[in-house]
């Protein structure tokens, strides 16, 4: 893509924010005399959602007014952060790594890990298409939301099957709008993830899961992102914030009823349904966020650098960016900056 092409491409995007953010709270009564701290998140079940729903960020920074905004995809926070249009922002670890490749190179870092796909993001291919394996999709109409966790996992799992992107019919669609075509028949199936996962399983059966891909080595998570700016600014906001997300990990291990009562009031589904797919993701302790493994510590960036490289050189190799990044743009994303004091603090 040229870059005048790109910059036209961007700019559109820029326009048609509104048009991404599908649902808008703004908190604290928007006081005017109060800066607002503006979040994206999106209705997966993770602990975003059970801070958003007690209200935590709004008792834990009073001076502040809080704005959640919904996104119905990774890609669309992408375009909010390009935009300036987010401080905070809640995607999967294929629209991150993407985020932070040439041409996109937009200025947030990972605050934070949500959770670890597992059964909660899944390939399932629809009763009556006449798919009974991944083999079986060549030729077929596919489903995904395009540059989300759910698209590089579908990537993945064609791949393994000596399937290129090409050997099918993929469809760029949301995860609603997955939901309405599966219904119509127009497709065989689709890539998706919770709520609308379970969906789709009541009348197809599951191919393959990222709990699967994950252990063949391509795993994928759910990630909340920074901007740089205000990271910068304001330091100990981002540290009450993670406080706060760390505080919700607890409630999902120790208290699992509440946080599906939680959940289940933000994504319109009963906390007994909210429980079951609690029990299809890998939701980490505090401790393990902060572990080499993950996110580290002060001036030791965790292994979550190394896995955001891998997903930058797999969108590479699948031509989806023009370039893999160096695995020191990913160490230098990784916002480590205090968090031992904050996991210590739960």
């Amino acid at each position: 893509m040229r870059l005048t092409k790109l910059l036209t491409v961007l700019a559109a995007a820029t326009l048609a924010l509104a048009g991404c953010a599908v649902g808008q709270d703004g908190g604290n009564g928007n006081d005017p005399a109060k800066p607002t701290i503006r979040l994206g998140y999106q209705s997966f079940p993770s602990g975003d959602l059970i801070v958003k729903n007690n209200k935590w960020l709004e008792e834990a920074l009073p001076d502040y007014n809080i704005k959640w905004t919904k996104f119905d995809s990774g890609a669309d926070v992408n375009t909010a952060f390009i935009a300036k249009e987010l401080d905070f922002g809640a995607l999967g670890s294929s629209p991150v790594a993407r985020g932070l490749s040439a041409p996109l190179n937009i200025p947030y870092q990972v605050a934070f890990v949500l959770d670890v796909a597992g059964d909660n993001e899944a390939l399932v291919a629809r009763d009556g298409a006449g798919v009974n394996s991944i083999a079986d999709l060549r030729g077929k109409r596919v489903a995904t939301p395009f540059a989300s966790t759910a698209h590089y996992s579908l990537l993945a799992a064609l791949a393994q099957n000596g399937l290129s992107p090409s050997d099918v019919q993929l469809i760029d669609l949301q995860p609603q709008a997955i939901l309405a075509a599966w219904e119509r028949g127009d497709i065989a199936a689709a890539y998706s993830w919770l709520p609308t996962l379970d969906q789709l399983r009541k009348t197809g059966k599951d191919l393959i899961t990222s709990r699967q891909l994950a252990k063949d080595g391509k795993p994928t998570l759910d990630l909340a992102a920074v901007s740089d700016e205000f990271s910068s600014a304001h330091p100990e906001v981002v540290d009450i914030w993670r406080q706060q997300q760390a505080r919700a990990l607890n409630v999902i291990k120790n208290d699992p009823q509440a946080a599906a009562k939680a959940i289940a009031a933000e994504v319109g589904l009963s906390p007994e349904d909210v429980a079951g797919q609690l029990k299809q993701g890998v939701y980490l302790t505090p401790a393990e966020v902060a572990s080499p493994e993950w996110l580290g510590t002060d001036g030791a960036p965790g292994n979550l650098a190394a896995n955001l490289q891998s997903a930058s050189q797999f969108l590479a190799d699948q031509k989806q960016i023009p370039a893999a990044a160096p695995l020191q743009t990913f160490k230098d994303a990784i916002y480590t900056k205090g968090l031992p004091d904050v996991i210590a603090a739960q």
